[in-house]
């Protein structure tokens, strides 16, 4: 796999729409309905101020009736209306998913599940990220369309396939198989080096030709663990490697078109690295749909703002979000009222310069037909098209804010995929320790302590930061390692927790005790895991509560600081300490053994947030009620406030006048599902 950085045309340019700077649109499917309905879809969209449609996702069918016949005439047409209408286009590829008459005349295309069953056509994205068949149509339609419209004036950027790997993230064919071994040969070079790396000497798994290796298929036990850490890269490298093949025939034909790729930052999709994805797109764009329940906001925040961490700060766009009610959850309410605006300009305040949605007008056929839309089947007397025409022009109003990058937070909770991946092995202490949640759990806390929070990468730069939270960051390679010394010693305060720094880049246990790799800089030592059963607690000597796990934690440096110790917990005697705390340099190493809650979690962040010397971002009233995300103007800040809760903030301008700043658009007032945002200007 090609693993050369490609160059940058630059971003998309603005809206030609007058007045407009942020990109607002959606999906728009006109293949999917009369031609008749185009004219009314193109002035509906110019009444609700939309800028920008991504077509044509899923058309492959349409643009290819069959292997010989080409079919460009109708795009060419909705093209040309759109670019009359001032209206941009972000086009797709439509390689995700191909047609019919390709899955019948070449099956070997087909993914195969662990199991051995192929998944066959009827859904979607049915095609192996290694199969040399369907890289080779894909890439000719690619070129015919980057050809034809590569010049057109509503083309704005290039959108390679859709959703990469959504649900065809991991394929065990004989392609696979053959690609895995490749993939292998040129990250280990011998033989030696992998049966090393994968600890083969355990259950007789050496390799002593590269053609014994396989993917890891169903098999009577667990699989080797190095070998399914090494799967999962390959996998996230397999689709990577596909959109650099399409980037590739892009840039050829249209080296100043801007390329980029719909990522999918949001709940539990873990498949793919996007922090290494980030370097082969021109911008970074994002798919995120809300999770309705309590706390939904806060996940939205999340993972916008570690969006924001894979594009480096930059500017990006988000390409999906839902108007109102999804079609894919076992229940599926809509959205309440103010909570389109409120999703959106949270979204925006983590560095969104485009607001996007699935779809313009809602499908009245198919899987995605309960999926709300712009344009819903209620038509354009509706209370959820006024939202989006009132949607519309908010956006207009927040003009300024576009191209600004991202303004750093003073704490950060680092969020590590190969961790992620390490941590869904059937084989541990504990299955069920859930990476994505306790992170929450600390971003959480550290919001409800009026902070304002950044989500980063291990990639990213870990040393500006004041407060760095790494919870179960288990892989801990050695320049990991090093960089949150460094990090530490310079004058971050880092807090870790139970199961980090354990295993290395092979998922090989770090030996002498753990947690391995950061154990000399928290100075302590820990012998034996002991994870609690579900009704199992530890009674902490603050009168709190530990979960999940405890540890025997030994002190190995003098200058431990012990914050809490164990009362009770089985198979721990009392005092053994539970929390620690080490000055380092001009920072600091805390270690929490066990999983602390609600106000047990917040009791901490708010004594190592004064430990620290670190004060609330956020002023007393604002406190705790609100998630605020800031960008760095030429000249201010704007700074977006999104309710978290239920209650009242206040009106607009006062809210502002807290900040020292003046609204500059969102919601007359900080309502319950309302956001406002602040122009704060700098001294």
């Amino acid at each position: 796999m090609n693993s050369n950085a490609t160059t940058r045309p630059g971003f998309p340019r603005r809206p030609r729409r007058e007045s407009a700077a942020i990109h607002f649109g959606a999906d728009y499917n006109p293949d999917q309905w009369p031609e008749a309905t185009w004219e009314q879809d193109i002035a509906l969209m110019r009444r609700a101020g939309v800028t920008v449609v991504t077509l044509p996702v899923f058309s492959w069918a349409h643009i290819q009736p069959n292997e010989d016949t080409w079919d460009f005439e109708w795009l060419d047409r909705i093209m040309d209306r759109l670019a009359q209408a001032g209206i941009d286009v972000d086009m797709a590829t439509s390689t995700a998913s191909p047609p019919a008459w390709l899955t019948s005349k070449h099956p070997e295309v087909l993914p195969v599940t662990r199991t051995g069953e192929t998944l066959w056509p009827g859904g979607r994205q049915q095609w192996r990220p290694t199969s040399p068949v369907f890289r080779r149509y894909a890439l000719e339609l690619t070129r015919r369309l980057a050809e034809r419209y590569g010049s057109h004036p509503a083309l704005a950027a290039w959108h390679v396939n859709n959703e990469l790997g959504c649900h065809n993230a991991y394929d065990y064919s004989d392609d696979a198989a053959a690609a895995f071994r490749a993939w292998l040969r040129e990250r280990y070079t011998t033989l030696e080096t992998l049966n090393d790396a994968w600890g083969t000497a355990f259950w007789s798994q050496t390799y002593h030709r590269w053609e014994e290796i396989l993917p890891p298929r169903l098999a009577a036990s667990e699989p080797n663990p190095s070998q399914l850490l090494d799967f999962r890269r390959f996998s996230s490298d397999a689709l990577r490697d596909h959109l650099r093949a399409e980037s590739e025939v892009l840039r050829a034909i249209t080296p100043d078109v801007p390329i980029t790729t719909n990522f999918m930052i949001m709940g539990d999709t873990s498949a793919m690295d996007y922090p290494g994805w980030a370097d082969d797109v021109d911008f970074v764009s994002n798919d995120h749909y809300l999770d309705p329940g309590p706390g939904g906001i806060d996940e939205l925040a999340f993972s916008a703002s570690l969006t924001s961490a894979i594009a480096k700060g930059r500017p990006w766009w988000l390409m999906e979000h839902a108007t109102s009610a999804v079609n894919w959850r076992p229940v599926n309410p809509p959205k309440l009222p103010g909570e389109l605006m409120r999703d959106s300009l949270t979204h925006l305040g983590h560095g969104a310069d485009a607001i996007c949605f699935f779809q313009w007008r809602a499908s009245r056929a198919g899987a995605e037909k309960y999926h709300a839309a712009l344009l819903p089947h209620a038509g354009e007397d509706s209370r959820l098209f006024r939202d989006v025409v009132a949607l519309g022009k908010s956006l207009e109003d927040l003009a300024a804010v576009a191209g600004s990058p991202a303004l750093p937070a003073h704490a950060a909770v680092i969020f590590d995929y190969e961790s992620w991946w390490s941590l869904t092995q059937e084989f541990l202490p504990h299955t069920r320790l859930d990476y994505r949640g306790q992170a929450l759990d600390w971003y959480r806390a550290l919001v409800a302590a009026g902070m304002r929070v950044d989500v980063v990468t291990a990639r990213n730069n870990l040393e500006r930061y004041d407060l760095l939270v790494a919870p179960l960051l288990h892989v801990v390679p050695a320049d990991l390692a090093e960089r949150l010394h460094a990090a530490v010693a310079g004058g971050t305060h880092l807090v870790t927790t139970y199961f980090s720094g354990t295993v290395d880049e092979h998922d090989h246990i770090i030996l002498g005790g753990y947690p391995g790799a950061l154990r000399d800089l928290l100075g302590i030592r820990v012998e034996e895991f002991s994870p609690l059963l579900d009704a199992d607690a530890a009674a902490l000597s603050n009168g709190g509560t530990g979960r999940m796990w405890s540890e025997r934690v030994e002190l190995t440096a003098p200058d431990v600081q012990v914050l809490r110790r164990y009362e009770h917990a089985r198979g721990i005697e009392a005092g053994v300490p539970a929390v620690t705390r080490r000055p380092v340099g001009q920072g600091s190493a805390t270690y929490v053994s066990t999983r602390l809650e609600g106000e047990d979690l917040a009791e901490l962040v708010a004594e190592l947030l004064a430990s620290a010397g670190i004060g609330p971002d956020l002023p007393e009233p604002l406190r705790g009620q609100v998630i605020a995300s800031a960008r760095r103007g030429e000249a201010a800040d704007y700074w977006t406030l999104t309710n978290r809760g239920n209650h009242d903030l206040g009106t607009a301008a006062a809210v502002a006048g807290m900040l020292g700043g003046v609204p500059l658009g969102g919601a007359d007032s900080l309502g319950a599902s309302d956001a406002v945002v602040v122009r704060v200007p700098r001294n």
